[in-house]
């Protein structure tokens, strides 16, 4: 099995990153380094032949509410669940430069891979994210991603997931 991307390390020229969002780019330059370190998340890196970042994503364990999740899912689940393990895709970004270039599709295809794979080995019924702006709404929907009702974030069943990478079923 194979990835595009690959876990942040110290040869990766992160603090030349620029993807047009504060926040991102500051979680990245002054963040991430320590996220992984404590266990948080890990940052997984599309680098370019001169290890500047592309782009990058990060992946951690987290839950969601039953009661957030549209009843035809709802309902197919264990009343005795209230929470539910899910995969956190907390951030992705790419540089302003490889912008509309089909790498945001790229970090997310590797990034629902490895989330598909995980699900395997640590339960996990759904992928999660939470959007920055309208801008990344638009971006989940167009990949099939279902707004979670009051919560502002949005999901991606595992079982979708799976239906994209029939050889690792």
């Amino acid at each position: 099995m194979s990835y595009l991307c690959e876990p942040l390390n110290s040869s990766h020229k992160k603090e030349l990153f620029d993807c047009g969002k504060p926040l991102l780019n500051s979680y990245l330059q002054m963040q991430a380094k320590q996220d992984v370190k404590r266990r948080l998340s890990v940052c997984f890196i599309l680098p370019d032949n001169d290890n500047r970042v592309k782009g990058y994503y990060t992946l951690s364990s987290s839950s969601i509410e039953k009661k957030w999740l549209p009843e035809t899912i709802a309902k197919k689940l264990p009343p005795s669940y209230q929470d539910l393990p899910v995969i956190l895709l907390g951030r992705l970004a790419i540089a302003s430069n490889y912008q509309g270039q089909k790498q945001g599709e790229l970090l997310l295809l590797d990034a629902l891979k490895r989330a598909f794979k995980s699900s395997k080995f640590v339960g996990s019924m759904a992928v999660v994210v939470d959007p920055l702006d309208e801008e990344a709404v638009k971006f989940y929907l167009r990949y099939g991603f279902i707004l979670i009702s009051d919560s502002g974030k949005m999901f991606l069943p595992m079982d979708t997931i799976a239906s994209l990478f029939p050889e690792e079923v």
